[in-house]
């Protein structure tokens, strides 16, 4: 096992690089109608009393801030579930390969231990344009769906929402049993892949 800093590596059998399947992401949020985002957080603005009747332009200014944060917020989950789906994938490369075959614990899935893959992004410095994959990954775990905008309280749009998500993935990669590795970057190699419509 190779140590670098604070950062302890696997050894990988051979020289050779190994190519992981691609990262298949949509980039941009996938909401299909910003009319009823839009309805949503009136909604949310009204329930909660944030404003006293009369400020409509404060309340559009509020509604369009919390939009933004539930466009971040859905953009993160989906980064989240295409990276959870990309583990997989790279799960079943390692099992087909007999160079890789032992790097993995097989434990059920999702385990802790594959939080390495998510490790792998951040070594490979891959552009998230902006998105945290530890977050990401958080949020994705916490839910199995984007929820929609009226299932929010705005406490948690703009306070909350990063909080939830990093002490998800903290708490699910804390779970790795020791001695925690993480894959070296330079023997492995993979694509980001922009799913979005353009």
């Amino acid at each position: 096992m190779d140590i670098l800093g604070d950062k302890k590596f696997v050894e990988v059998p051979g020289s050779k690089t190994h190519e992981l399947p691609p990262l298949l992401v949509r980039m941009a949020p996938a909401v299909r109608r910003l009319d009823r985002v839009m309805e949503m957080a009136n909604d949310l603005i009204a329930h909660e009393d944030m404003l006293p009747p009369g400020q409509e332009a404060a309340q559009m200014d509020l509604a369009l801030n919390l939009i933004d944060q539930y466009m971040g917020f859905v953009q993160h989950w989906q980064w989240g579930d295409s990276i959870l789906e990309w583990i997989r994938q790279c799960e079943t490369t390692f099992g087909t390969r007999i160079d890789l075959r032992n790097l993995l614990k097989a434990d059920l899935w999702p385990h802790a231990g594959r939080s390495s893959f998510v490790t792998l992004i951040g070594d490979k410095s891959v552009d998230t344009h902006g998105v945290g994959i530890e977050k990401a990954v958080g949020l994705r775990l916490t839910f199995r769906q984007p929820p929609p905008l009226k299932c929010f309280s705005d406490q948690f749009l703009l306070y909350l929402n990063s909080q939830v998500g990093n002490t998800a993935y903290q708490t699910w990669a804390g779970l790795t049993p020791s001695p925690i590795s993480a894959l070296p970057p330079e023997r492995f190699t993979f694509d980001v892949v922009n799913m979005s419509v353009q």
